[in-house]
């Protein structure tokens, strides 16, 4: 049996993964699909990537343009959530801080360098007319450490997506001050090039299982209650969510790869772009 290791961050858009993985698809295909979580999102799977640690990953869109433009010898096969990201911009529940223009010259919390919410300080920041070359980064981990950095005044601000934080915004953590969505399609499969040269029978057949499974996923009988029960969201959030997301069973566009290296080049993230073709695969 051949064995393919995919990271993902351990959030509700994953679940068709988890169902598929949990209904034995792939075994009976011959493939032992090794689900890794990475609570620390992107800039963790770029390095388990670079590492041979994980062979595929669910990863940010921008994160992985902006790695594998630096050496990642990774590429894009597909696009997984077509819909943008809702990042909720959050200050811990007794900060001062009301608006988003109080965050300016703040310091952000942020996963690692590279992660998603660093690239989006900076997208929020130009959305806010701010110099980009100012802000200021706390190094947290994952959503534990912000949760520690901003309830202790040590950061000021942290950006995570909408709904993964909503139970710590009703539960008086975090407040939420603003959002800040994607300009793109938030979530791509990425594999390393390794695996696409030597597995790719097995990734083509890894597509075609889960690109069935999300097709019809907003369908599955009572797949709201089981997200809610399984990511501990309130039911209403789940479906607010679901009606907001959108999932892709194609290859990312080129015109998307040109914008988001357009956006991430004036914003001093790569100093480069490449041609599409380098950043993705075609199975």
């Amino acid at each position: 049996m051949d064995i393919i290791r995919i990271g993902g961050v351990p959030e509700h858009f994953n679940l068709p993964w988890h169902l598929t993985i949990e209904e034995g698809i792939y075994e009976r295909n011959n493939i032992q699909l090794e689900w890794i979580d990475f609570p620390g999102g992107t800039g963790a799977m770029c390095e388990a990537l670079r590492n041979k640690e994980i062979d595929m990953a669910i990863i940010l869109t921008e994160g992985i343009i902006k790695d594998i433009i630096a050496g990642n010898p990774s590429r894009i096969i597909q696009t997984y959530i077509q819909s943008p990201l809702i990042w909720g911009i959050h200050v811990g529940y007794n900060s001062n801080y009301n608006l988003i223009d109080d965050l300016q010259h703040k310091s952000a919390a942020i996963s690692r360098y590279g992660s998603g919410s660093h690239l989006m300080a900076y997208v929020n920041a130009q959305n806010n007319g701010w110099d980009t070359s100012a802000l200021r980064f706390d190094v947290i981990k994952n959503l534990d450490g912000a949760v520690e950095a901003l309830s202790t005044n040590n950061s000021d601000y942290f950006m995570w997506e909408h709904f993964t934080t909503k139970p710590l915004v009703d539960n008086k953590t975090f407040r939420r001050i603003a959002d800040c969505p994607t300009p793109w399609p938030c979530f791509v499969i990425a594999a390393r090039e390794e695996i696409i040269n030597t597995k790719k029978k097995q990734i083509t057949k890894v597509l075609e299982i889960i690109n069935t499974t999300t097709t019809d996923f907003k369908h599955i009988p009572s797949i709201d209650k089981t997200l809610s029960h399984r990511y501990d969201q309130k039911l209403d959030d789940i479906k607010e969510w679901l009606s907001l997301t959108e999932w892709s069973q194609s290859l990312i566009k080129n015109d998307t790869l040109m914008e988001v290296q357009e956006q991430l080049l004036k914003l001093n993230i790569i100093d480069h772009m490449v041609a599409p073709e380098k950043l993705v695969s075609k199975l």
